[in-house]
């Protein structure tokens, strides 16, 4: 059992304790055990009940529950607050800007016991009368559960890869002499999707005699169509189709509409292809992969040749924007280093958090000083690979970072970041972020518009302003690539690029594991058209000193 598994169950007791209105030591306590055990870089399962005393925060208590986790699976006392709390009680700790105590209110004093009659209730004007609501928090109560609704049954791409390609390959594997491939959303690398999609000439008996033996696999079927359903896992949807049509299906069910309509109204699929490419050289176009098959300005392009080299998983160069144990990261800094160098890169970006996010350890000066001190030491030790000083600075709420100016003069560069008060409107979030592109410490504006995929929409920014102002002032957009961010979002590439902006595909890595996140970056920039050349991580370390040592004239 996961360490991520163990801590969701404590922090789902403390949260259901909470509502209960139980004792805030104990509330505190497992809240806490979840915050701890989430970190920590070693398997908790794989522990003794005295090496789990040795972690931080964690008691005689907690730790007798983590073995009662290991052995049963499960907490009878946490089963006990689900069975005497209603299902969509526990439903609403998903809604973003309440937490258990207001919860409870809605419950206990409104009534209310799922997200549906909660949604009732704000439309009916009701939550204005109880204490500590208003209509500002009504307003914020109906965006949250309007935002759930529109995302229930989608599945992040990175989610669904593990999915995917256990499926393809065991399709492949048993079936050699038939075609099984991506389509849909998948194929297209959209960074969320409702279901992964297979365009297969398989029958329906021959898929569910592999898939039938998922455990509690279930199935829908259609003529053309066979839906898979996996307990805790995205749906799986297979288009079928003879083997004759099925280069022209997968080409059909791998663009947006709006592709197809322009490719239908100015090019013909050539009656034989042996492959997809010739659909393309056919019509004397440049090939378009799949994860470009979004708008109409690409096929003008691919018909003058001019589509660009994209940027690939092995033009990183550097890991830019990660965090070690001085802030809220899992592994030591040393440790992040060596694990940057053996995976083949030629420099690391440290940014842990600045002081202001003390619930992320942020550093005070002295720590940061601290800091400094090692990453000089172990440059020595390490070169020519090099770890280079930085910080995720807080903008606050006026704009400002998060230190002042002799202090962050000291960094190599920093990453600004809105972490906190996310709930503004557009123009206190642009005067906000303006103020901190102006700052001339400001290397790097970091996920640009806070958002997490299918958890919280970002703030709104005027996106033109927001990439105008960058490129005046010589800041660098980050694309952050962990997967629920992907933050600045892949449409807004092709502006900036235009513009002449610099952007960075950064893996805002808690760990070790943590730098390979870059990928999705990498991914998610390919559907925007970004090319090598406009990514600053792919600078190799001469390139990116110079980089540096310019921007610091």
């Amino acid at each position: 059992m996961s360490n991520q598994i163990i801590a969701d169950i404590f922090d789902l007791l403390a949260k259901l304790m909470e509502i209960h209105g139980e004792n805030s030591f104990k509330v505190k306590t497992y809240s806490i055990a979840a915050f701890r055990l989430e970190k920590i870089a070693d398997q908790v399962a794989l522990m003794t009940p005295e090496q789990m005393s040795t972690i931080p925060n964690i008691g005689a208590a907690v730790v007798q529950k983590i073995q009662e986790i290991l052995e049963t699976g499960g907490l009878a006392v946490l089963q006990e607050y689900l069975e005497k709390t209603p299902p969509g009680v526990v439903e609403m700790l998903s809604i973003k800007g309440i937490g258990p105590k207001k919860i409870a209110l809605l419950w206990k004093e409104l009534g209310a016991e799922s997200i549906g009659e909660l949604e009732y209730a704000c439309n009916e004007n009701r939550l204005v009368a109880l204490k500590g609501f208003g209509a500002k928090t009504q307003e914020s109560i109906l965006k949250s559960i309007a935002f759930i609704r529109s995302n229930q049954g989608f599945c992040l791409w990175s989610e669904a890869e593990t999915f995917a390609t256990q499926i393809w390959k065991k399709l492949r594997t048993v079936y050699p002499d038939n075609q099984t491939d991506y389509t849909g959303d998948y194929r297209r690398q959209m960074p969320t999707m409702s279901s992964i999609d297979f365009i297969t000439d398989l029958s329906i008996e021959q898929l569910k005699a592999q898939l039938g033996r998922i455990p509690e696999v279930s199935f829908t079927e259609e003529a053309t169509q066979l839906s898979v359903h996996i307990p805790n896992a995205p749906l799986v949807l297979f288009q079928l189709c003879n083997a004759e049509e099925f280069l022209l299906h997968q080409f059909y069910s791998s663009a947006s509409p709006a592709f197809l309509e322009a490719f239908d109204n100015k090019f013909k699929v050539p009656e034989i292809i042996r492959d997809e490419a010739e659909i393309f050289t056919q019509n004397k176009l440049q090939y378009i992969p799949p994860y470009l098959r979004e708008t109409t300005s690409i096929l003008e392009k691919a018909a003058t040749q001019e589509l660009p080299m994209l940027i690939q998983p092995g033009d990183i160069k550097g890991i830019i924007h990660n965090h070690s144990t001085y802030s809220d990261g899992i592994h030591t800094l040393e440790q992040m280093a060596n694990a940057t160098r053996d995976k083949g890169y030629e420099y690391l970006v440290i940014s842990d958090h600045s002081k202001t996010a003390s619930y992320a350890g942020g550093l005070q000066v002295e720590k940061v000083m601290a800091q400094h001190e090692e990453i000089e030491k172990l440059n020595q030790k390490m070169a020519p690979f090099k770890i280079f000083k930085s910080i995720e600075s807080d903008i606050l709420g006026d704009g400002s970072l998060d230190y002042e100016p002799e202090v962050l003069a000291t960094f190599d560069l920093v990453v600004a970041s809105v972490h906190s008060n996310l709930k503004m409107t557009e123009e206190k979030a642009m005067q906000r972020l303006l103020t901190a592109i102006q700052n001339q410490y400001t290397t790097i504006l970091g996920h640009p518009t806070g958002r997490l995929l299918l958890s919280r929409e970002g703030y709104p920014v005027d996106y033109k302003l927001l990439i105008d102002a960058c490129v005046a002032h010589n800041v660098v957009i980050e694309i952050n690539a962990h997967p629920r961010r992907l933050d600045l979002d892949w449409s807004w590439l092709s502006y900036a690029m235009e513009q002449g902006a610099m952007v960075s595909i950064d893996p805002d890595a808690h760990s070790m594991d943590g730098i390979d996140l870059v990928k999705y970056g990498v991914l998610a920039s390919q559907k925007g058209g970004l090319t090598k050349e406009r990514n600053l991580s792919s600078m190799g370390l001469a390139e990116f000193e110079r980089f540096l040592a310019e921007r610091k004239k």
